[in-house]
């Protein structure tokens, strides 16, 4: 008779942990589809949450918030005629959704896009008349499943943006 009720209390067991993995992959799913914990933010076509972060100190550089800002990579400079530096981001994001989103909110904030190359990585180059950044995506280890990771190289000539101009031409003396 004990032995009757152990493999009752079994199978009890067993189909609870198996609706109970089948609820979790399907509330995955239902986030997925729904929103997921962003739920509420608006998606752009590319899936990225549509609200960004900017890089760091560039009011016209943007990023999907999954992106994080690894500051031990990063350094950054400003001088009397320049600013600039590299910034290095990473985050749970597809490198395609990511080069997209980054190309449509480059264009937003009136950035011309002058320059791609991709092989294993992609690298895309962006002018403004007193501005360059070029960017550099790569994949983390484990493909999808790892971090990719955005470098910003930026530089801007704070004299051309005081003068009005784009930049400037070295003079002769």
């Amino acid at each position: 008779m004990q032995m009757r009720q152990l493999k009752s209390v079994g199978r009890n067991v067993g189909g609870i942990l198996a609706l109970l993995a089948l609820l979790g992959i399907l509330s995955g799913c239902a986030n997925n589809m729904f929103g997921g914990a962003g739920a509420g933010a608006p998606k752009g076509s590319d899936g990225l949450d549509a609200m960004a972060t900017m890089v760091d100190g560039y009011g016209d550089i943007e990023l999907p918030l999954e992106m994080s800002l690894s500051s031990d990579k990063s350094i950054a400079m400003q001088t009397n005629s320049f600013q600039g530096g590299i910034h290095s981001y990473s985050g749970r994001v597809q490198i395609g959704s990511l080069k997209d989103y980054i190309v449509s909110s480059m264009r937003n904030n009136k950035w011309k896009l002058v320059g791609e190359a991709s092989y294993k990585n992609i690298m895309l180059a962006f002018l403004k008349p007193n501005k360059t950044c070029m960017v550099v995506l790569s994949e983390g280890i484990g493909g999808t499943y790892g971090k990719t990771e955005a470098v910003f190289y930026v530089t801007i000539d704070l004299d051309a943006v005081n003068q009005n101009k784009g930049f400037a031409a070295p003079t002769q003396q």
